[in-house]
């Protein structure tokens, strides 16, 4: 996890922003994040050099999920490394290339595209990167958004295949239900308290409702992510257990999830 804080950094935590790795038969590593929200570029470098990242999902295009591509941009751009310009595939809703120009502030006429390359999400349509296979699924948010499954070797048996679900943002769903379906980790949000903020929905989940697309995929693991500052997690985890029989995790910084 490199940064899991809900809708704005938190004092422990940037927001939202998930990598991805796994290695092919030649050993080869491939690198995928998926989102890359405010904060989240300055702990990515702990992690891995930007320019080696495959490809970049997004799940929606709320700041707290994709702000950081523009520092992204001024990395690749102007870093003093020499030789070919560095590109980033970054597969997004749509409407993801003009927004990332306009929060840069790009002139008109200019590009991102010798160093971002941006392709639009399919809902169901696969994207391969290496051993890896994402596959977005179109989930209830107030902005067009998505979930991602991503398959790919399990890193004790690379025969075995394995699912990471990311619900990105969501309320309960049609989409969500196929997004959890037998994944072995469900990353799920759960930014919302049942009862306090009951009036609102079409917007996040509650742990309850992330315990219940938990269990209805029959999930083998459950780890809550983007929580405010301001919940306390183990309220999540609590509404979670009531309807989830299985591990739960809270999301932190630094957290490894092995497949």
């Amino acid at each position: 996890m490199v940064g899991c804080a809900g809708s704005f950094p938190g004092p422990d935590s940037a927001a939202s922003c998930y990598l991805v790795e796994a290695d092919d038969a030649s050993g080869r590593t491939w690198r995928v994040v998926l989102d890359l929200g405010s904060g989240a570029l300055g702990v990515l470098q702990r992690h891995v050099d930007p320019a080696e990242v495959d490809l970049i999902g997004l799940s929606h295009l709320h700041p707290d999920h994709m702000a950081d591509l523009c520092g992204l941009y001024v990395f690749l751009k102007y870093h003093p490394r020499g030789g070919r310009p560095r590109r980033v595939v970054v597969h997004g809703p749509f409407g993801t290339a003009s927004r990332i120009a306009d929060a840069y502030g790009l002139e008109p006429g200019e590009s991102m595209g010798d160093h971002l390359t941006v392709h639009t999400w399919q809902p169901g349509h696969p994207v391969a990167v290496g051993p890896l296979t994402l596959t977005p699924v179109a989930v209830e948010h107030p902005v067009p958004a998505y979930g991602v499954r991503v398959e790919g070797p399990a890193e004790d048996d690379p025969s075995r295949r394995v699912v990471l679900a990311y619900t990105g943002d969501t309320d309960a769903c049609a989409g969500l239900d196929e997004l959890a379906a037998g994944a072995d980790v469900l990353l799920a949000e759960a930014a919302f308290v049942e009862g306090r903020d009951d009036a609102v929905r079409g917007i996040h989940l509650t742990g309850r409702r992330a315990g219940e697309a938990a269990a209805g995929g029959a999930v083998g693991r459950l780890v809550l992510t983007h929580l405010p500052a301001w919940n306390d997690a183990a309220d999540a985890v609590t509404e979670a257990r009531e309807v989830y029989a299985g591990p739960i995790d809270v999301a932190a910084p630094g957290m490894v999830v092995a497949l």
